[in-house]
């Protein structure tokens, strides 16, 4: 793992985009892993980076992420106001190519199976086709909004929903959605597959495999 992360760091992004900072963009490579799944943009990680020692401009942030965006190490993903039907300028989530790699960078203790879950959907969606977006709907946010020419689907994903309070938090954003598109709450409970006004909850690698 250790000679694929120097190879693509220091082949492609670096050399490519003739990066002259490596510590600089390896800060912002950390934070980024470690951010997986929130909402994040240039002036945010800058400041997260400058208040704990790492002076980098919003510029330059802008920059690194472009450039690993570019090499396919991250992916981005716009926000899209449900009701509104319009993608948002303001915010956006980030996902990773190889959650080997932040397994790598930052350790075990950093493996979020959350994270890693959601992670893992995203990058399914783009497989099969769709184009992907993160849903705001209302005051709410919906993990994914999957377009193609068939239509629009929904999903949120938890890693489990046996606690009432969790499985009602993760239904809220799906139900406050009135059309009909079709919706999914994907987990990693062991259930068959039930129906909650309208949306699906499946287990995430039943799925998986089901693609």
């Amino acid at each position: 793992m250790d000679g694929i992360y120097a190879s693509v760091l220091l082949k492609d992004v670096v050399r490519r985009n003739r990066i002259a900072d490596v510590s600089a963009l390896e800060s912002v490579i950390r934070f980024m892993f470690d951010n997986i799944g929130n909402l994040c943009n240039a002036k945010r990680i800058a400041d997260a980076l400058t208040s704990g020692g790492r002076k980098v401009s919003v510029n330059t942030v802008e920059g690194y992420l472009s450039a690993l965006c570019g090499s396919y190490i991250l992916y981005k993903s716009g926000r899209y106001d449900v009701k509104g039907k319009q993608y948002l300028k303001i915010g956006a989530k980030y996902y990773i190519a190889d959650i080997g790699l932040r397994n790598y960078l930052l350790g075990p203790q950093k493996a979020d199976m959350g994270r890693a879950l959601e992670n893992v959907v995203y990058l399914e969606l783009l497989r099969r086709g769709y184009d992907v977006g993160i849903g705001k709907a209302g005051n709410l946010e919906v993990d994914f909004i999957a377009s193609n020419e068939n239509g629009i689907e929904y999903y949120q994903t938890a890693l489990t929903v046996r606690d009432e309070n969790t499985l009602l938090r993760e239904l809220k954003p799906l139900d406050g959605i009135s059309d009909h598109n079709p919706k999914f709450l994907l987990t990693l409970d062991e259930d068959l597959v039930v129906l909650y006004n309208g949306i699906r909850r499946i287990n995430a690698l039943d799925w998986l495999l089901a693609g």
